[in-house]
């Protein structure tokens, strides 16, 4: 695989995602990629894989090559996990999905059947192999689109933030289970991981890129890290041993709400049951209070039921089971929305305090929500655009649209992408676009899924100063996260779904 003065720029997009990268990766080499957000790690892993699209797409200059050829002539040598799983399942069932790429590459029958089960095993995924993509958690859909391409048994192998949706456990399985393809193998292996310590043992090499183009450091991981560790950590990539937050406390030391100290309760959910299919709950039996200036994390293994309890505090998920009302200061103001009434008059689970029957103008306000996946909540063309969706449709000044656009785009390290498609934002950029999207309507409460995901370093702290300032400031932040710094520097309770308990 090499690059040769290579470069690329998106459609409408005035600044090139790569530029002058001159790269060499040798035959059965393993390499860690690294970077700040933006740098251009995941387009250079799409090129790699031949998925990154053709003219009407960007504008290429140099030379890309595996094995000497383009790689879009070339697809079935290299297997590419992307850094979103739902874009890479395409059948309605879990065994047909892992099948698919080696049916594509024309395996012999009688044995994709074998692959399929040794990949799910392999990445620890024990579930019927008729069970439907669209019932799993992302954790789950994240090892599945693993679990096809360890399945077609690539000569390259391409990972971009594989473990970002999992639960510990399931970090562990998959970098196992990809160190033992690479081991027996032999094939190239190149993985994005903003977390640098997950694969210091497997790779032999990593190269970070430079932001605006070119590469920062190359060479042995360790010597790499002990000798540029404290430059590299300054620009945003994750280094051992080297703390994102040194010198700056996001939380005092007793934040309301926190350890016993008195909140007002925004929410409150007793005895509940979640379910995304309705009659196929989740989760059950939970309770949660939702206090004003705290944080609550909600954690707990892959397919647990947190984003499906989440969607359900955020009032986009109708409760399976038992009771969810929004407080008297939280609901005042709110009306029910049309479709709603007859719903009131129908269920005993339903009253005008319940979140989900509020108009989606009401809850701007009171309850903002951040997907998982960051692409499901883009409804305009550009990020400007994105940012004032919201702020329009609850008529505020145009003076007051821009002051808040402008404030939170700078906070969020996006005022130089306005005018850029959020399609074509890096993944870390991807993600703080969602989260500002619902931040800058200054809901009461923040609800967000896995915040972090995509965040170099240096983003990452400055998410986690920006939501405890929010915090500080009264508003309640739910967050869904396997993020243990991010918990331990943010939270204030902990609810492990699946487990029972607020700890």
């Amino acid at each position: 695989m090499s690059a040769e003065g290579w470069g690329w720029r998106h459609a409408s997009r005035t600044a090139w995602a790569v530029r002058g990268l001159d790269l060499v990766i040798e035959p059965g080499e393993r390499v860690l990629l690294l970077g700040a957000s933006g740098a251009g790690k995941s387009t250079l892993a799409h090129a790699f894989a031949g998925v990154l699209g053709g003219a009407d797409e960007g504008e290429q200059e140099g030379v890309l090559t595996v094995d000497g050829a383009e790689p879009e002539r070339i697809r079935g040598r290299v297997g590419m996990l992307m850094q979103d799983p739902d874009s890479q399942l395409v059948l309605a069932r879990v065994g047909d999905d892992v099948a698919f790429g080696c049916e594509n590459l024309g395996v012999p029958r009688a044995e994709i059947w074998p692959r399929v089960d040794e990949a799910l095993a392999a990445v620890g995924l024990d579930l019927p192999l008729d069970r439907s993509t669209s019932e799993l958690s992302g954790g789950q859909k994240q090892r599945v689109a693993l679990a096809g391409v360890l399945a077609m048994r690539p000569g390259v192998v391409l990972l971009d933030e594989p473990t970002a949706n999992l639960d510990p456990a399931g970090v562990l399985d998959v970098r196992d289970a990809v160190a033992e393809l690479v081991r027996s193998s032999r094939a190239t292996f190149v993985v994005i991981e903003h977390r640098v310590d997950i694969w210091l043992d497997v790779v032999d090499r990593v190269v970070v890129l430079a932001p605006g183009g070119g590469v920062l450091a190359d060479g042995d991981p360790h010597e790499v890290l002990r000798e540029r560790g404290a430059e590299l950590a300054r620009g945003g990539v994750w280094v051992p041993g080297h703390d994102p937050l040194e010198g700056r406390s996001p939380r005092p030391a007793h934040p309301a709400g926190a350890r016993g100290v008195p909140a007002d309760v925004l929410l409150t959910g007793r005895e509940l049951a979640v379910a995304r299919v309705p009659g196929v709950p989740v989760a059950s039996g939970l309770d949660v209070d939702v206090e004003a200036g705290a944080a609550l994390a909600l954690t707990g293994p892959n397919g647990a039921g947190k984003t499906t309890l989440a969607l359900t505090l955020a009032g986009l998920i109708l409760p399976e089971g038992g009771e969810l009302a929004g407080s008297v200061e939280l609901t005042r103001g709110t009306a029910v929305r049309r479709a709603a009434r007859r719903m009131l008059a129908r269920s005993p689970l339903l009253t005008s305090a319940s979140p989900f029957v509020w108009r989606s103008r009401d809850l701007l306000t009171r309850i903002g929500t951040v997907f998982q996946d960051p692409e499901h909540q883009f409804v305009s063309g550009t990020v400007r655009g994105e940012l004032e969706v919201g702020l329009r449709v609850l008529k505020l000044p145009e003076a007051e649209i821009a002051a808040r656009v402008m404030e939170t785009a700078g906070r969020l390290r996006l005022d130089h992408l306005l005018t850029a498609n959020p399609y074509t934002l890096s993944g870390g950029e991807k993600r703080r676009l969602s989260v500002a999207s619902a931040l800058v309507a200054r809901p009461s409460i923040l609800i967000l899924d896995e915040p972090t995901f995509g965040q170099d370093s240096r983003t990452w702290a400055e998410l986690v100063l920006l939501l405890a300032e929010q915090v500080e400031r009264g508003t309640s932040a739910v967050v869904v996260t396997h993020d243990r710094a991010f918990i331990d520097a943010l939270a204030d309770r902990e609810l492990v779904v699946g487990a029972g308990g607020v700890r």
